[in-house]
């Protein structure tokens, strides 16, 4: 048999793909002719017919449908070669699964995925969404690398006994509302402005910290409860209630939600904290750099 080249590989895996000679062309970056020789190399090397010609297109044959089978696997690991020497000249290499708390899994930890996947090709990075106590117990039991979590002074005081934890950012409570709502607009509101609103708080297991009402409020007037943040500001923007956010959280808004400021001496906010057993590699210390980095872009 006649050799099959690369390019004819990637012709007939894409004219399978797409159905037609156009559109792998299109996709390829070539002339329809150009596709049309490559095809017919293919055909020729393989001493078969590959597609059958129709009025919707073109299908493969038997033939066709298992070169581009073995087209498709050739190709995959003739694509790795590059992200593999990339990795050479980075010495930073591995998995790491990074856990995050559900409003810093809008903004902060997606970002930082990004980063890390643009500066070290090495390192794959998996994200998960988890409240801060379930982080914890996986990362205790070794089914997370990183943790990052909420702290403060309404927070319970996590057993954070043997792990390292790296400050992140402080972040500021907000109170996010409609931008129909009386607050919209404004930079700031004073705390006892927030008493005869109507809130929209979170629910979820018990030990999860939840955003609701404004931490130092008595006795808040609770419209709604939801335990998915889409639910929660889906009411807010209908203009249903308000309800307090992270400041860190505020860039993955919805354009129908704002937030605003809240003056309140009394109320200290939250900080994000990344945390890690105290064994970690160096890709782990990767991950942690670039999270650190992020959190103070949002600032």
């Amino acid at each position: 048999m006649a050799e099959l080249t690369v390019t004819a590989l990637r012709v007939v895996h894409a004219v399978v793909g797409t159905g037609s000679f156009t559109a792998a062309a299109d996709l390829l970056g070539y002339t329809q002719s150009a596709v049309s020789r490559q095809v017919a190399a293919a055909e020729s090397a393989a001493g078969a017919a590959l597609f059958v010609r129709g009025a919707r297109g073109v299908a493969p044959t038997p033939a066709g449908a298992l070169v581009a089978r073995r087209a498709a696997v050739v190709l995959a690991e003739l694509d790795a070669v590059g992200t593999d020497l990339a990795g050479l000249a980075d010495p930073l290499g591995g998995r790491v699964v990074l856990g995050a708390f559900p409003t810093a899994a809008w903004v902060l930890a997606p970002r930082a995925v990004a980063a890390v996947r643009q500066r070290h090709s090495g390192v794959t990075v998996q994200l998960h969404e988890a409240s801060t106590p379930a982080q914890l117990r996986a990362l205790r039991s070794g089914r997370l690398d990183v943790a990052v979590i909420g702290m403060g002074a309404d927070l319970p005081a996590y057993d954070l006994d043997g792990l390292r934890r790296d400050h992140l950012v402080d972040g500021r409570s907000l109170v996010a509302v409609s931008r129909d709502h009386r607050f919209a607009g404004r930079d700031q509101v004073p705390v006892a402005e927030l008493a005869d609103e109507e809130w929209v708080v979170g629910t979820g297991l018990r030990g999860d910290p939840q955003f609701g009402a404004w931490p130092t409020l008595l006795r808040p007037r609770v419209a709604h409860t939801a335990r998915e943040w889409l639910a929660r500001l889906g009411l807010v923007a209908a203009g249903l209630g308000i309800t307090t956010l992270p400041e860190l959280a505020a860039p993955g808004l919805p354009a129908d939600v704002v937030t605003v400021r809240v003056d309140d001496p009394a109320w200290l906010g939250r900080a994000a904290v990344a945390v890690t057993r105290a064994d970690r590699s160096a890709a782990v210390e990767a991950v942690v750099a670039v999270l650190r980095e992020v959190a103070r872009g949002l600032r």
